[in-house]
């Protein structure tokens, strides 16, 4: 019983190609193709990402200017207490 795995079943007309992960590049034209990909989508992308967080961020700000308005007390109020 010496076959191992990958090997426990013979497949006719299939045949495979195998390369080693030893003799793979793994970052093989990650500069040449990869930065201007990167730009691509970047440019591509940024018109449908940036305006809800644009107006997420104005409408947090307007709220929390708001809150802090209304949290403080109004000195017209008091002008007259001892």
């Amino acid at each position: 019983m010496g076959k191992h795995f990958g090997e426990l079943a013979k497949i006719r007309g299939l045949i495979s190609y195998k390369l080693s992960p030893h003799e793979q590049r793994a970052y093989a034209g990650a500069i040449s193709n990869g930065l201007p990909n990167i730009f691509r989508r970047f440019r591509e992308s940024i018109f449908r990402v940036a305006p809800p967080f644009i107006i997420g961020y104005l409408v947090y700000e307007g709220v929390e200017r708001e809150h802090h308005r209304l949290s403080r007390k109004n000195p017209a109020e008091f002008e007259n207490d001892q």
